[in-house]
This record gives structure tokens, C-alpha cells and sequence, in this order.
């Protein structure tokens, strides 16, 4: 079983910033909490989903809250494991496995910073295959896994612990919390034994992340075009197809917090149509690109803001008038494309009126 070595941890902030969508929260801010822990605890292993035993007791973990905030409000690095210890008081056993419930930002790398503390591997997996705003908004909900109990923690110290029937109750609430915790907070929910993580899973989500990191590095190191290495290497895997929407000027950004989540709209300037602007609606996450009444992409296929010369994804929070960037959209696997699903993540679940058509067909 592999290790995450200290250069998977540096590679991966890159791919989960991608994976993110603009969202997940700020990967470098993980990196950092995740080579202290490997540093403090040892390393962690990355446990491939097809090796999870069927009898084996997971559970899904992650930050909830909108960006913007995690830039100001630091965790102290103990929120996650306090979550964790409230959980398994509830249920009454102890976990085998952690698995993120979404690939993206610090949300790629807070399973780490558990599993180090608790000396437990981690699953090469997750629930969204990228990151999304909203608790049910995980495969893990869509093919029947309980949202709950959903334990949440807060750096000082509290905790809360939500039940409730149905999924997006769950968000409803544990959101709510997270408001009053200052807007983030650090949760643990969709316990599940082995053999239903193996079915419910979006797969390899976390080598794929230390991949993307991995692929631009090297691109960058051997003076090639990482952008293009980037769609070259999503067509090895089972996300396909990956392609360029656009490139251009940032030339608005509209952002606010609203509900626990950082949304707005950033329109791109093209750099071969100026006269025919491009709009992102973001909450937290990218949801939907158009140029006029064309739609360019939309969810659940990723859509990644990147930096034109570098390739290196930029988070929402980030977002600033005048930066030069390409656009990616990247098709979503299967799993994640099914009528189950889209019922859960697809453009209806946000309010977009918008049918989904997958990148590449």
C-alpha cells in the first residue's frame, strides 16, 4: 500500500485546486495543516477503494463553510479529530478508513490530516469526484448511504452533533451551525462499512489529484505547455475529456457571502471575441459557463478557471479583474452522470434552467 509522501502532499494541493472547481477551500492552507501532521504523526497510507475490505467501518470527513472565510478565520489543526471523536462516541465503534466526502482545495487534504493523527489509511476515493457546495450534493447520498449523524466541530472546541432523516435537512442544518461557528467549520458524517463504499464511491480521486499535480509539474520542469499535458493526461483516466472553453481578461468580479456560501458572477473578456463576454455563476463552487445563450459548460462537468501562462488553478477567492486565464471544462465520470445522480447535482439542484449535455458528448 502506498505512502502520501511530503511531494504527493505538494502535488496534490495543485490537482485538488483543479478538481475544486474554484471551490473545496484553500488547498495551500491544507498543504501546509497536512505536512504537519505527516511530520508530527507519520506518514498515511493511500488505500486503493477496490482493496477496502466489506467489513470495514469508514467515514467521510471534510471542512463545510464558504471559502472566502477559510482565508481569514485559521483552523487550529484539532477541529477534525474532534469531530471524529464525537462521531464514534455516537455510533459506538471506531473507524477503520477515512475517505474525503469531495476531491478538492483543503477538502482533499483534511482526510490526511485525520488519518495521520489516528494512524488509519486513507481511501483513494470520494463522494462528488470534484467539489460541490452542498452536503447531499455526494454519490454517497445518491445511492443510498445516511447523511447522518453528521458530527461538526469548530476551533473552539464545540461540537454538535445533527440527526435527521433526509440528506438536505442534514445540510439545512449542520449549514446553520456552521454559521454560528463563524461561517467554518470541520464535519464527519456517511459512516458506511467496505462493501457499500466500493459501489457508492466516485474512484481514485486522490491519485488522480496527486496526478494532475504531478503531470503539470513535470510539463513545467521539462519546458512543455502545461496546459496541454493537463488534457493529455485527463484523457488516460476516467474522466475523459478535458478542453479548453476559453481564454481571456478577467474583467468583473461580483462575489458575496450569502447563506454560508461565497457566490457571484466573474465575466471573462475572450481574448479573439472581446465583444462576446463569457459569465461563470459561482457558489463556492463554478456552476455553469455561458457566452450569451450559449452554454459552454455546466454542472456536474467541471468547470476550472486556470492562470494562462501557468496552468495552475485559481479558487474562487482569488478571483481578480485583470487576470489573464484559460477556462478547462472536464467531463465527470459515469457515476456521476447518471438520471440518480443528476437529480441530486445536475443544473436543476442549483436553479439553472439549463439542461446537462456532457463535454465531448
Amino acid at each position: 500500500m502506498p505512502h502520501i509522501t511530503n511531494q504527493d502532499i505538494e502535488d496534490l494541493s495543485v490537482g485538488a485546486a483543479l478538481l475544486g472547481t474554484g471551490g473545496g477551500g484553500d488547498p495551500y492552507i491544507g498543504k501546509l495543516m497536512a505536512h504537519a501532521a505527516i511530520e508530527r504523526y507519520g506518514p498515511v497510507d493511500l488505500l486503493p477503494l477496490d482493496r477496502v475490505g466489506d467489513g470495514m467501518h469508514l467515514v467521510a470527513c471534510g471542512a463545510m463553510g464558504a471559502p472566502t472565510i477559510l482565508i481569514e478565520k485559521m483552523p487550529s489543526g484539532d477541529e477534525i479529530g474532534l469531530a471524529l471523536r464525537a462521531y464514534e462516541r455516537r455510533v459506538g465503534k471506531r473507524m477503520d478508513a477515512i475517505i474525503p466526502f469531495e476531491a478538492g482545495g483543503v477538502n482533499s487534504m483534511v482526510p490526511i490530516i485525520l488519518a495521520a493523527e489516528r494512524r488509519l489509511p486513507v481511501v483513494d476515493g470520494d463522494g462528488m469526484g470534484r467539489a460541490f457546495p452542498q452536503l447531499e450534493m455526494e454519490t454517497f447520498n445518491v445511492y443510498g448511504v445516511p447523511a447522518c449523524p453528521v458530527a461538526v466541530a469548530d476551533e473552539q472546541g464545540n461540537t454538535v452533533i445533527v440527526e435527521t432523516a433526509d440528506a438536505a435537512k442534514a445540510e439545512f442544518i449542520a449549514r446553520g451551525v456552521t454559521i454560528r461557528m463563524g461561517g467554518q467549520s470541520y464535519i464527519v458524517n456517511y459512516g458506511m462499512d467496505g462493501a457499500t463504499a466500493r459501489r457508492v464511491s466516485v474512484p481514485g480521486t486522490m491519485s488522480l489529484a496527486i496526478g494532475i499535480g504531478r503531470t503539470m509539474r513535470e510539463a513545467t520542469a521539462g519546458r512543455r505547455d502545461p496546459l496541454r499535458a493537463l488534457i493529455d493526461f485527463f484523457a488516460t483516466t476516467h474522466y475523459e475529456t478535458a478542453q479548453v472553453l476559453t481564454s481571456g481578461k478577467i474583467v468583473d468580479v461580483s462575489r458575496r457571502e450569502r447563506n454560508g456560501w461565497s457566490v457571484g458572477v466573474v465575466t471573462i473578456e475572450p481574448f479573439d471575441h472581446p465583444e462576446r463576454p463569457v459569465t461563470i455563476q459561482i457558489q463556492n463552487e463554478n456552476l455553469i459557463a455561458e457566452q450569451g445563450e450559449r452554454v459552454l459548460a455546466v454542472v456536474p462537468d467541471l468547470i476550472c478557471v486556470l492562470e494562462l501562462d501557468t496552468a495552475m488553478p485559481i479558487t474562487t477567492e482569488r478571483l481578480r479583474y485583470g487576470q489573464r486565464v484559460n477556462v478547462l471544462g472536464v467531463k465527470v465520470p459515469p457515476i456521476m452522470r447518471t438520471p440518480e445522480a443528476l437529480a441530486v447535482f445536475g443544473p436543476a439542484a442549483f436553479g439553472l434552467k439549463s439542461a446537462y449535455t456532457p463535454l465531448g458528448g
